[in-house]
């Protein structure tokens, strides 16, 4: 754990700026319970040509809700940074959840992975997005670098697991 505190010490050394103390909570709000990608899921579904798509990302999403949120945070119980070396003072609010895996960066990798495996273009802003929010949560000292990793290959396996159930289940009785 110590080289994970060099990590975030590093990032506020190094990084910290009075822009970036605007930037990137504000691109961290953007994954606060999923809404971002809820409603890119929302609008993917309301247009007939993008609504398997849509059905790929929402899947992807409960799949990561039911691993991240509901299963591995409260079994694995880690502290936060801040809980761990007072000295780190986090620029939002404190967040009362569990730190393992980061559920910000397994949403956002479970969207944006499920839109890469569904062959949709919007990857790759998707992809940027949330690369952006998964740095945010180590900027803003609420996650230690192993959450954030972790919550990025949880997020690549919900997203693969959203694109394989949608397959399946239009096979049985098509969706769309």
């Amino acid at each position: 754990m110590s080289w994970e505190l060099s990590v975030l010490n590093w990032i506020q050394d190094s990084l910290h700026s009075a822009w970036g103390n605007v930037l990137w909570p504000a691109i961290s709000a953007l994954g606060n319970a999923g809404a971002v990608w809820i409603a890119l899921a929302l609008v993917l579904l309301c247009v007939k040509r993008t609504r398997k798509l849509g059905v790929c990302v929402a899947l992807a999403l409960l799949l990561d809700l039911l691993c991240c949120n509901l299963i591995l945070k409260p079994l694995i119980g880690r502290l936060r940074p801040f809980e761990v070396d007072p000295a780190l003072i986090p620029l939002i609010k404190l967040p009362a959840d569990a730190s393992f895996p980061s559920g910000h960066t397994a949403a956002s990798f479970a969207a944006a992975s499920a839109l890469y495996f569904g062959k949709s273009r919007l990857f790759i802003p998707a992809l940027v997005l949330a690369c952006a929010i998964a740095f945010s949560r180590l900027y803003l000292l609420v996650h230690f670098p192993t959450d954030v990793l972790a919550g990025a290959v949880l997020g690549i396996a919900c997203g693969f697991g959203g694109v394989k159930l949608t397959e399946k289940l239009n096979q049985k009785k098509p969706l769309l």
